[in-house]
This record gives structure tokens, sequence and C-alpha cells, in this order.
């Protein structure tokens, strides 16, 4: 076996949540691996639904534009019925975008292209995933992690100071740390397929026999290919043919047509629907991130949303310890995310019985906007305010400002880094003292930043002399006034960012 390498992390596993967190370190010069078993990136649509709150991530990590770019809005959803008629409904509660919120609805990408763009932004920051490598053991030490990671040239160890399973549903890193995942199976088994096929039109997500569980079939065109993704309940027993002539009797049973004609499968699965919640995110320095910490029925595209969102709280808070922060900020993450899969898990848990009955429509509660850490142990207001504003822990809302020459200023454009950002209103930028790693800004009429429009006030509903401090995240960390800025010091301190000095300059007279 090869020496000890030595790294600050490594990811187990290259899906959604490992590449992002793989990416959030990259930008902060934080010491990685990424590996993955499989020899070869996923080549399914498992998950196909990118969130409004998800897409404000991936507008962060530089990404969002390419996945618009890529994708396409969810169709409608057409139902046919079995004399042959059919009717359109929308399958998504319609939003309009607002200052706040710059994306109104759900994007369709299917999994294989997010990744493939997660991928190419990884690689863009100076990182690579290693395929065809897997974990096969590792043991906690003084100071983290010793792991054995078998490759194509055989046995390597790596020394790690933290490792992070992101190795899915069935994780293996999960089951060697003991930690339960209990749960249940939701007693429905279903085929998920991506197929080139002809007969139906790709302005429509077309479903067949809703409302009978034992005749439903949807087959939906997935945006940014050619491919449509069907999808349908099986029995819970027995085998079930994947191959073209399996889906194709399959598609015409169901529909009850013959002139839908499937040619090719792309990616085929038949698995059972469960949901379960790890009993722990952390045990040491290992740190559960997406499906190895929660599994959820795919109704409401919840899941790869929920994982994407993981690893971004991860991110930040492993980066700014092992960049010198004090060590329990690492113990927010579970803190923080394990109630917010508890509640996903509930939410998917109810569209399908909904989508049992033949409903497919989604609104709001699943755009993940109205998700945050209210309550959190690293969430303070100062004094406290009133629950119908905008507290800390609360998803940090975007604004439309004007700088000083008029020119317009998103909040988000401010927001968007590894940095956090402290924002002043109608103050004196030198009544807080700078620290590294925080920009700061201060809006009011005669300041850098001008609310000309009432957007940040209207999001933000702060008055004269208040502070919010804003994560890297994205999360409101700490709001509060002038009478309490030094329970902002505090605050800052206790999150490792430290006093900015000034370098003393000598120059000479001319």
């Amino acid at each position: 076996m090869s020496p000890h390498v030595s790294v600050d992390v490594l990811i187990c596993g290259a899906g959604a949540s490992g590449l992002t967190l793989a990416i959030e370190l990259a930008r902060r010069g934080i010491r990685f691996r990424v590996i993955e078993k499989e020899p070869a990136p996923f080549r399914g649509s498992r998950g196909k639904g990118i969130q409004p709150r998800t897409l404000e991530i991936y507008e962060d990590l530089g990404v969002v534009n390419r996945m618009l770019a890529t994708g396409g809005p969810y169709p409608h959803v057409r139902a046919h019925a079995a004399d042959g008629s059919w009717s359109d409904a929308a399958a998504i509660e319609a939003a309009a975008s607002s200052p706040a919120e710059p994306y109104g609805t759900p994007l369709m990408l299917p999994q294989f292209l997010t990744e493939g763009i997660l991928r190419d932004r990884l690689a863009e920051l100076g990182g690579q995933v290693e395929f065809g490598h897997a974990l096969s053991a590792f043991t906690q030490e003084a100071g983290g992690i010793v792991a054995t990671v078998e490759g194509p040239s055989g046995p390597e160890a790596v020394r790690a100071r933290y490792l992070i399973a992101a190795d899915g549903g069935r994780s293996a890193i999960r089951k060697a740390l003991d930690i339960d995942f209990p749960g249940k199976e939701l007693g429905v088994r279903a085929v998920v397929a991506d197929v080139t096929l002809s007969g139906l039109d790709r302005d429509a997500w077309h479903r067949f026999g809703d409302g009978d569980m034992q005749r439903q079939l949807a087959v939906c065109p997935l945006a940014g290919t050619d491919l449509f993704q069907i999808q349908a309940p099986v029995p819970l027993e027995g085998d079930v043919d994947l191959s073209v002539h399996g889906i194709a009797g399959f598609v015409r049973e169901r529909s009850g047509r013959d002139d839908i004609h499937v040619h090719a499968v792309h990616w085929a699965s038949a698995y059972k629907m469960s949901a379960r919640l790890a009993d722990r995110y952390r045990v040491g320095d290992v740190f559960l991130v997406g499906d190895a910490a929660h599994v959820h029925p795919p109704t409401g595209g919840q899941g790869l949303n929920t994982s994407t969102q993981d690893a971004y709280n991860l991110g930040w808070k492993l980066a700014a310890v092992i960049q010198g922060a004090p060590a329990p900020l690492l113990d927010t993450y579970e803190e923080e995310r394990r109630p917010v899969a508890a509640g996903m898990l509930g939410l998917s848990t109810r569209m399908l019985d909904a989508m049992k009955q033949g409903s497919l429509r989604r609104t709001r509660e699943v755009q993940q906007l109205d998700l945050g850490y209210a309550g959190s142990s690293i969430a303070l207001d100062a004094p406290a305010r009133v629950e119908t504003s905008l507290l800390a822990g609360d998803r940090a809302p975007d604004a439309m400002l004007r700088g000083a020459g008029g020119q317009p200023v998103r909040l988000f454009d401010l927001y968007r880094g590894p940095h956090w950002t402290l924002l002043g209103v109608d103050t004196s930028r030198t009544s807080v003292e700078p620290c590294d790693g925080v920009d700061t800004h201060v809006i009011g009429e005669r300041d850098e930043l001008r609310d000309s429009e009432g957007h940040f006030h209207a999001a933000y509903g702060l008055k004269s002399g208040d502070w919010v401090l804003v994560r890297p995240d994205g999360y409101v960390g700490a709001i509060v006034d002038s009478a309490h800025l030094p329970d902002l010091r505090a605050y800052m301190r206790s999150a490792g960012l430290s006093p900015r000095h000034a370098t003393a300059t000598t120059s000479a007279a001319a």
C-alpha cells in the first residue's frame, strides 16, 4: 500500500451533494479529494427538478445560467382518458419572479446533465472526480481519519481531517458507523426509465390511468435532451423487464395505444420507495450528506435539492473550521439540516399519497424558499424581532438597489462568493470593526447603496442603525440594532471572523 496522502477532506460519492461540497471547498482553497466507486458518471434522470432555492445556490456557485440554458420549464400535465380524450392542467403553481425571489418556478434538468455541469465547474476550480475509486475501510484517530481507497492501481492509504459520506441511500459509511436509518417502506414500487420514443408530443407531461395504481403511467419529455422519462408503479414483487421490448409492451398496455413506439432505453431502474432519516448526521470527524442521511419518495422533486443544500450548509462550515474557526460550528450542521430533512420526508410522503389519486400539482411548499434555520444556535436577533418580519436564520432575500452612481446592484451579486456580508442601514461603516472575510456595505440616501425602489426595506424590514450579517450560504446570521453592536461583535468572534488589522505603511514626503 502506498504511503499516506494527506488532504483536509475526503468526499466519498460524486452525486449532486458530493460535487456541491467539492465546489464549495475548491473555491475556498481547501485540500480535498472526491472519489466515486462507479467507473463513469451516472447516466440517468432519477432526479430532474431544480427548485428555486437550489437555483439561487447554483447562482452563487457560478452555474445557474448554464443550467437555465440547458434545461427548461416543466410542461403542463396532459391527462389521457380511456376513450382517447384528454385534458391539460398546470403541473406547477405559477409564480412570477420578484426582486426578493429571482427564480419563481422550478427548472427541469435531468440529473445527469446537472451533475455534468457541476463537474465542469469543479474542473474550472482545479478539482476532479476520481472515478473507479472506492473507500474500502477507514478508522478514526486523533486528529482525523485514515482511509483505504481502492483504485485501478491498487489500495492507497489516505489521511484526511474529515470524511464525508455522500455515498447514497445504501451508504456503506453510514452502516460502518452503525448509525440507525429508521423509517418505513411506503408500499410503492416503481419503474423509472429514460427512453427515446415516438408517438407523443414533447409539449406535455402525459399521464394515463390516473387514480388507478395498477394502470398509472407518466411519460415526461426531459428538457435538454431528446429523451422521455417513463414513471409507473409496478407490483411490489416479481421481475420487471427493463429491456426495450419489455418497456414498449408496458407502455402499450398502460396507455391502451399502439402508436407509441419505444426505440431505445438510455437508463432504467425498478425500485421500492421509502422514507428514512438517519439518527445522526455526524460521528466524530465523519459527516453524512444527501441520500446517505435521508431518502425520500421522488414526489415533489425534493431529494436532489435537499441533498444539494446539505452540502451547501456543510461546505462553508468545514472550510471555516479548517481555517481556524471554533470547532463547535460544525455541530450546527446536523442541528440545522436534520429538521429540514424530516420536514421534506413528510412533504414527499403526503405528495405520494396525492399522486396515488392522480394529483401531481405542486405548490410553493416544494420550492424550499421558505425553509430556514430560525432558532439555530448561530442565529442572533438583538433585540428579539416580531415573527412577521425577517428573522436571523431565514433565507436572505434578494433586492435591487442602486449604487451611488445610479447603477443597478443586486444583493445576490454582493452575496456571491465564499465571504460573509454585513449590511448597515443609514449608519456609519466605522461603527463596526472590519473583519477578514466580511464584505461591508451601507445602505442609505447618502451612502454607497440606495434603496430607491424600496425593495430592500420591503424584504428586510430594517430601520436606521440596524445591521444584518448574511452567512456565506445566503442565510441571515444576525440582525442587531445600534444598541446591540457588542452582541454582533461577539457573534462574529464566535464564527471565527477575526478583526482586520491595518498593515503599517510608511511613505516618504515628496
